[in-house]
């Protein structure tokens, strides 16, 4: 099967957008979701041909570059490709291209399928039809090992909403992302974007379930770690790592 990139044109709308005026970070991620979905369907790879054969698609590593996040009424385009196939990991390329053509954002991901019922990984060759990834990475697809967050005294808990929960029953991957963000010190906050961010998927959060996110700050670089605690399966769920850079002001 012969691949082509997917593009789309975006338009930031004002509720999208945090109170520095840039896109979300959760807003960007559903896109990219929303664009891998397209694109595997128009494979023929999508969700409902891997469901009808009891398989799933689950993301296990994300990485983003992010030169600068778009802003508030701002034309962005947005392509997206299979990059490479490994034995049981699919990688797909994202980049955003800023209204004045430039490359602003560069994401790397890796998929696994896993047998539905099982939940464990199979082999992407022996279940899916044969196709050609493009082999160009918007950026490195060698995902780094995240080290653990040592413990704090004042880790962020909540619970697992419902709106949390995807398709697959489970929570949704660009969600770690929010939850780790939001551990992070408002003020802090007000003054820096994300400049890199490295997710590892480790395990699945379900509604309802107590969570904790234990963060280790070493000034402009955040490690987070969030956990299930008070049940009787407490497990590690998710690791990220995010470099931080001080917000500029922007012109588009």
């Amino acid at each position: 099967m012969k691949i082509t990139k997917l593009a789309g044109t975006y338009n930031i709308r004002s509720y999208e957008c945090d109170r520095n005026n840039n896109l979300r970070i959760l807003t960007l991620m559903n896109i990219f979701q929303d664009m891998a979905d397209n694109h595997a369907h128009q494979m023929g790879l999508g969700i409902e041909y891997v469901l009808s054969r009891g398989l799933a698609w689950v993301g296990s590593n994300y990485m983003l570059e992010i030169d600068r996040l778009p802003q508030m009424h701002e034309n962005i385009r947005i392509e997206t490709w299979p990059s490479e196939q490994r034995r049981i990991g699919a990688i797909r390329d994202f980049e955003v291209f800023g209204e004045d053509g430039k490359s602003i954002i560069r994401a790397c991901s890796q998929w696994i399928l896993i047998d539905f019922a099982r939940k464990r990984p199979v082999s992407l060759k022996d279940n899916l039809p044969e196709y050609e990834a493009l082999e160009e990475h918007a950026m490195s697809a060698d995902f780094p090992k995240i080290p653990e967050a040592e413990n704090g005294d004042d880790d962020y808990k909540f619970r697992v909403r419902f709106d949390d929960i995807d398709i697959n029953k489970h929570v949704n991957n660009a969600v770690y992302i929010l939850w780790a963000c939001e551990a992070v010190d408002a003020e802090f906050r007000l003054n820096h974007n994300p400049r890199r961010i490295n997710v590892a998927f480790k395990k699945e959060g379900h509604m309802g379930e107590k969570i904790r996110v234990v963060t280790q700050q070493d000034r402009l670089r955040t490690i987070h770690g969030i956990y299930t605690y008070g049940g009787a399966d407490d497990r590690e769920l998710a690791r990220l790592e995010i470099e931080w850079a001080p917000k500029q002001n922007q012109a588009v």
